[in-house]
Protein backbone atom coordinates (compact mmCIF):
# COMPACT_ATOMS: atom_id res chain seq x y z
CA UNK A 1 0.00 0.00 0.00
CA UNK A 2 2.71 2.28 0.98
CA UNK A 3 4.99 1.68 -2.23
CA UNK A 4 1.54 2.86 -4.26
CA UNK A 5 1.15 6.13 -2.46
CA UNK A 6 4.74 6.76 -3.25
CA UNK A 7 4.26 5.61 -6.80
CA UNK A 8 0.99 7.77 -7.00
CA UNK A 9 3.18 10.51 -5.06
CA UNK A 10 6.39 10.59 -7.56
CA UNK A 11 3.89 10.48 -11.06
CA UNK A 12 2.21 13.79 -9.10
CA UNK A 13 5.51 15.65 -8.65
CA UNK A 14 6.98 14.35 -11.95
CA UNK A 15 3.54 16.03 -13.67
CA UNK A 16 3.99 18.94 -11.95
CA UNK A 17 7.58 19.17 -13.05
CA UNK A 18 6.62 18.31 -16.71
CA UNK A 19 3.67 21.54 -16.29
CA UNK A 20 6.27 24.01 -15.06
CA UNK A 21 8.85 22.87 -17.75
CA UNK A 22 6.47 23.41 -20.50
CA UNK A 23 5.37 27.15 -19.46
CA UNK A 24 8.79 27.93 -18.97
CA UNK A 25 9.60 26.82 -22.55
CA UNK A 26 6.26 28.76 -22.93
CA UNK A 27 7.77 31.88 -21.90
CA UNK A 28 11.25 31.21 -23.30
CA UNK A 29 9.97 31.15 -27.10
CA UNK A 30 7.64 33.93 -26.12
CA UNK A 31 9.49 36.79 -24.30
CA UNK A 32 7.04 39.41 -25.01
CA UNK A 33 4.08 37.55 -23.52
CA UNK A 34 6.77 37.09 -20.36
CA UNK A 35 7.41 40.69 -20.20
CA UNK A 36 3.59 41.48 -20.69
CA UNK A 37 2.83 39.12 -17.75
CA UNK A 38 5.68 41.11 -15.34
CA UNK A 39 3.90 44.37 -16.48
CA UNK A 40 0.85 43.49 -15.96
CA UNK A 41 1.40 41.48 -12.18
CA UNK A 42 3.79 44.61 -11.23
CA UNK A 43 1.23 47.15 -11.91
CA UNK A 44 -1.79 44.86 -9.87
CA UNK A 45 0.65 44.25 -7.53
CA UNK A 46 1.25 48.14 -7.29
CA UNK A 47 -2.11 48.93 -7.06
CA UNK A 48 -3.09 46.32 -4.71
CA UNK A 49 -0.35 47.77 -2.10
CA UNK A 50 -1.11 51.37 -2.92
CA UNK A 51 -1.98 51.91 0.50
CA UNK A 52 1.21 50.34 1.77
CA UNK A 53 3.58 51.74 -0.96
CA UNK A 54 1.90 55.65 -1.19
CA UNK A 55 3.99 57.94 0.73
CA UNK A 56 0.40 60.21 1.05
CA UNK A 57 -3.03 59.93 0.02
CA UNK A 58 -4.79 60.60 -3.48
CA UNK A 59 -7.07 63.26 -2.39
CA UNK A 60 -4.39 65.15 0.22
CA UNK A 61 -3.76 68.58 -0.67
CA UNK A 62 -0.23 71.17 -0.07
CA UNK A 63 -0.13 74.10 -1.87
CA UNK A 64 2.97 75.21 -0.22
CA UNK A 65 4.57 72.39 -2.41
CA UNK A 66 2.63 72.87 -5.25
CA UNK A 67 4.39 72.14 -9.02
CA UNK A 68 7.16 70.42 -7.29
CA UNK A 69 9.26 68.86 -9.78
CA UNK A 70 10.58 65.58 -9.61
CA UNK A 71 13.25 64.32 -7.02
CA UNK A 72 11.62 66.99 -4.56
CA UNK A 73 12.55 65.72 -1.20
CA UNK A 74 9.14 64.16 -0.14
CA UNK A 75 8.29 63.73 -3.70
CA UNK A 76 9.57 61.21 -6.17
CA UNK A 77 7.84 62.05 -9.24
CA UNK A 78 6.70 65.50 -8.18
CA UNK A 79 3.19 66.92 -7.49
CA UNK A 80 0.01 68.85 -9.04
CA UNK A 81 -1.58 71.97 -9.48
CA UNK A 82 -3.17 71.46 -5.85
CA UNK A 83 0.53 69.82 -4.20
CA UNK A 84 -0.95 66.14 -4.58
CA UNK A 85 1.98 63.67 -5.01
CA UNK A 86 1.99 62.44 -8.40
CA UNK A 87 3.68 58.83 -7.59
CA UNK A 88 0.73 58.29 -5.01
CA UNK A 89 -2.07 59.39 -7.42
CA UNK A 90 -0.76 57.03 -9.97
CA UNK A 91 -0.92 54.38 -8.02
CA UNK A 92 -4.16 54.57 -6.24
CA UNK A 93 -4.85 55.57 -10.13
CA UNK A 94 -4.40 51.87 -10.76
CA UNK A 95 -6.75 50.84 -8.40
CA UNK A 96 -9.50 52.52 -10.85
CA UNK A 97 -8.46 52.01 -14.25
CA UNK A 98 -7.66 47.89 -14.22
CA UNK A 99 -10.82 46.69 -12.43
CA UNK A 100 -12.94 49.04 -14.56
CA UNK A 101 -11.34 48.01 -17.75
CA UNK A 102 -11.63 44.33 -16.36
CA UNK A 103 -15.62 44.39 -15.66
CA UNK A 104 -16.20 45.87 -19.42
CA UNK A 105 -14.13 43.38 -21.32
CA UNK A 106 -15.96 40.37 -18.50
CA UNK A 107 -19.31 41.83 -18.94
CA UNK A 108 -19.24 42.87 -22.34
CA UNK A 109 -17.11 39.46 -23.50
CA UNK A 110 -20.26 37.34 -21.80
CA UNK A 111 -22.86 39.31 -22.95
CA UNK A 112 -21.70 39.38 -26.80
CA UNK A 113 -20.98 35.15 -26.66
CA UNK A 114 -24.43 34.80 -25.17
CA UNK A 115 -25.97 36.87 -27.49
CA UNK A 116 -23.76 35.35 -30.92
CA UNK A 117 -23.89 31.31 -29.52
CA UNK A 118 -27.54 31.71 -29.41
CA UNK A 119 -27.56 33.27 -32.89
CA UNK A 120 -25.19 31.75 -34.23
CA UNK A 121 -27.15 28.27 -33.08
CA UNK A 122 -30.51 28.69 -34.15
CA UNK A 123 -30.34 30.69 -37.22
CA UNK A 124 -33.15 32.08 -39.30
CA UNK A 125 -35.02 34.39 -37.48
CA UNK A 126 -33.20 34.65 -34.34
CA UNK A 127 -29.77 35.30 -36.11
CA UNK A 128 -31.26 37.69 -38.14
CA UNK A 129 -32.78 39.72 -35.62
CA UNK A 130 -30.30 39.50 -33.06
CA UNK A 131 -27.40 40.43 -35.86
CA UNK A 132 -29.59 43.40 -36.68
CA UNK A 133 -29.51 44.26 -33.23
CA UNK A 134 -25.52 43.87 -32.99
CA UNK A 135 -25.13 45.73 -36.00
CA UNK A 136 -27.34 48.56 -34.87
CA UNK A 137 -24.77 49.38 -32.42
CA UNK A 138 -21.80 48.48 -34.85
CA UNK A 139 -23.07 51.22 -36.59
CA UNK A 140 -21.50 54.12 -34.21
CA UNK A 141 -18.25 54.82 -33.98
CA UNK A 142 -17.38 52.85 -30.19
CA UNK A 143 -15.81 56.40 -28.57
CA UNK A 144 -18.50 58.46 -29.77
CA UNK A 145 -21.64 55.94 -28.26
CA UNK A 146 -19.79 55.46 -25.20
CA UNK A 147 -19.38 59.18 -24.75
CA UNK A 148 -23.30 59.58 -25.57
CA UNK A 149 -24.17 57.17 -23.39
CA UNK A 150 -22.13 58.51 -20.34
CA UNK A 151 -22.79 61.44 -21.55
CA UNK A 152 -27.03 60.50 -20.99
CA UNK A 153 -26.40 58.65 -17.29
CA UNK A 154 -24.02 60.90 -16.00
CA UNK A 155 -20.15 61.34 -15.29
CA UNK A 156 -19.20 58.64 -12.60
CA UNK A 157 -16.61 54.98 -13.10
CA UNK A 158 -20.36 53.01 -12.74
CA UNK A 159 -21.88 54.72 -15.75
CA UNK A 160 -18.62 54.80 -17.83
CA UNK A 161 -18.23 51.18 -17.44
CA UNK A 162 -21.97 50.72 -18.09
CA UNK A 163 -21.33 53.00 -21.31
CA UNK A 164 -18.19 51.10 -22.51
CA UNK A 165 -20.41 47.40 -22.14
CA UNK A 166 -22.88 49.13 -24.41
CA UNK A 167 -20.32 49.54 -27.35
CA UNK A 168 -18.30 46.18 -26.17
CA UNK A 169 -20.28 43.65 -26.83
CA UNK A 170 -21.22 43.33 -30.19
CA UNK A 171 -17.41 42.41 -31.53
CA UNK A 172 -17.74 39.82 -29.63
CA UNK A 173 -21.07 38.61 -30.27
CA UNK A 174 -19.91 38.76 -34.10
CA UNK A 175 -17.10 37.01 -33.37
CA UNK A 176 -18.77 34.05 -31.27
CA UNK A 177 -21.65 34.02 -34.33
CA UNK A 178 -19.18 33.03 -36.57
CA UNK A 179 -17.11 30.32 -34.74
CA UNK A 180 -20.66 28.50 -33.39
CA UNK A 181 -21.53 28.45 -37.40
CA UNK A 182 -18.25 27.10 -38.01
CA UNK A 183 -18.19 24.39 -34.85
CA UNK A 184 -21.83 23.31 -35.79
CA UNK A 185 -20.91 21.34 -38.89
CA UNK A 186 -18.21 19.34 -37.29
CA UNK A 187 -18.25 15.43 -36.93
CA UNK A 188 -18.01 15.60 -33.13
CA UNK A 189 -21.57 17.64 -32.76
CA UNK A 190 -23.35 15.25 -35.53
CA UNK A 191 -22.31 12.53 -33.20
CA UNK A 192 -23.47 14.07 -30.28
CA UNK A 193 -26.83 14.77 -31.82
CA UNK A 194 -26.75 10.76 -33.01
CA UNK A 195 -26.71 10.03 -29.18
CA UNK A 196 -29.85 11.94 -28.79
CA UNK A 197 -28.06 15.00 -26.60
CA UNK A 198 -30.62 18.40 -26.18
CA UNK A 199 -29.75 21.75 -27.91
CA UNK A 200 -28.56 23.22 -24.79
CA UNK A 201 -25.87 20.46 -24.17
CA UNK A 202 -24.97 21.13 -27.88
CA UNK A 203 -24.34 24.29 -27.54
CA UNK A 204 -23.01 24.93 -23.83
CA UNK A 205 -21.46 21.71 -23.61
CA UNK A 206 -19.87 20.76 -26.99
CA UNK A 207 -19.77 24.03 -29.16
CA UNK A 208 -19.13 26.98 -27.07
CA UNK A 209 -16.22 25.32 -24.92
CA UNK A 210 -14.09 24.43 -28.16
CA UNK A 211 -14.92 28.06 -29.74
CA UNK A 212 -13.21 29.61 -26.39
CA UNK A 213 -9.27 30.00 -27.39
CA UNK A 214 -9.79 32.51 -30.17
CA UNK A 215 -12.38 34.32 -27.42
CA UNK A 216 -9.61 34.04 -24.49
CA UNK A 217 -7.24 35.90 -27.32
CA UNK A 218 -9.82 38.38 -28.03
CA UNK A 219 -10.57 39.56 -24.85
CA UNK A 220 -6.98 39.76 -23.99
CA UNK A 221 -6.15 42.10 -26.62
CA UNK A 222 -9.22 44.19 -25.43
CA UNK A 223 -8.07 44.68 -22.53
CA UNK A 224 -5.78 47.37 -23.48
CA UNK A 225 -8.51 48.93 -25.61
CA UNK A 226 -10.62 48.84 -22.81
CA UNK A 227 -8.03 50.61 -20.70
CA UNK A 228 -7.92 52.90 -23.37
CA UNK A 229 -10.89 53.89 -24.16
CA UNK A 230 -11.84 54.46 -20.09
CA UNK A 231 -8.98 56.53 -19.94
CA UNK A 232 -10.49 58.42 -22.83
CA UNK A 233 -13.67 58.95 -21.56
CA UNK A 234 -12.11 60.51 -18.13
CA UNK A 235 -10.27 62.87 -20.16
CA UNK A 236 -12.89 64.45 -21.58
CA UNK A 237 -14.61 64.70 -18.57
CA UNK A 238 -17.00 61.30 -18.68
CA UNK A 239 -15.83 58.98 -16.28
CA UNK A 240 -14.74 59.47 -12.60
CA UNK A 241 -15.33 62.45 -10.12
CA UNK A 242 -12.87 65.20 -11.51
CA UNK A 243 -10.69 64.65 -8.28
CA UNK A 244 -10.30 61.21 -8.27
CA UNK A 245 -6.89 59.89 -8.93
CA UNK A 246 -7.64 58.01 -12.86
CA UNK A 247 -4.86 58.12 -15.14
CA UNK A 248 -7.03 59.77 -17.77
CA UNK A 249 -8.30 62.39 -15.86
CA UNK A 250 -4.84 62.57 -14.59
CA UNK A 251 -3.50 63.66 -18.02
CA UNK A 252 -5.96 65.86 -19.04
CA UNK A 253 -5.38 68.29 -16.04
CA UNK A 254 -1.72 68.27 -16.94
CA UNK A 255 -2.24 69.19 -20.24
CA UNK A 256 -3.18 72.46 -18.90
CA UNK A 257 0.14 72.51 -17.28
CA UNK A 258 2.01 71.22 -19.95
CA UNK A 259 5.15 72.85 -18.95
CA UNK A 260 5.25 71.04 -15.45
CA UNK A 261 5.59 67.90 -17.75
CA UNK A 262 5.56 64.88 -14.83
CA UNK A 263 1.46 66.21 -14.42
CA UNK A 264 1.05 63.88 -17.68
CA UNK A 265 3.90 61.93 -18.47
CA UNK A 266 3.52 59.79 -15.57
CA UNK A 267 -0.13 58.72 -15.70
CA UNK A 268 0.54 58.55 -19.60
CA UNK A 269 3.39 56.22 -19.25
CA UNK A 270 1.56 54.19 -16.95
CA UNK A 271 -1.73 53.80 -19.87
CA UNK A 272 1.09 53.34 -22.62
CA UNK A 273 3.11 50.45 -20.81
CA UNK A 274 -0.33 48.57 -19.45
CA UNK A 275 -2.25 49.03 -23.00
CA UNK A 276 1.14 47.40 -25.01
CA UNK A 277 1.37 44.79 -21.64
CA UNK A 278 -2.15 43.35 -22.18
CA UNK A 279 -1.13 43.78 -26.48
CA UNK A 280 1.74 41.40 -25.31
CA UNK A 281 -0.17 39.00 -23.28
CA UNK A 282 -2.90 38.68 -25.98
CA UNK A 283 0.02 38.02 -29.21
CA UNK A 284 1.28 35.56 -26.64
CA UNK A 285 -1.93 33.46 -26.21
CA UNK A 286 -2.36 33.68 -29.65
CA UNK A 287 0.94 32.07 -31.02
CA UNK A 288 0.30 29.58 -27.87
CA UNK A 289 -3.52 28.60 -29.25
CA UNK A 290 -3.67 28.65 -32.35
CA UNK A 291 -2.11 25.84 -34.08
CA UNK A 292 -1.22 27.48 -37.33
CA UNK A 293 1.15 29.96 -35.15
CA UNK A 294 3.18 28.07 -33.22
Amino acid sequence: MSSTSSTISSIRVSGSRERIAGLGNILRRNPLLLIGLIVVIAWVLGALAAPLLAPFQPLQQNVAERLQPPGSPNHLWGTDELGRDIYSRVLYGGRITIPASLLVIVFGSVIGSVVGAVAGYLGGFYDELLMRLTELFMAFPTIILAMAVSSALGPSIQNAILALVVVWWPSYARMMRGLVIKAKTNDYVEAAQCLGASRFYLLWKTIVPNCLSPMLVMTTLDVGNAVLTFAGLSFLGLGPEPASPEWGRMVAVGIDYFDQWWMWLYPGAAIAFLVIAFNFIGDGLRDILDPRMR
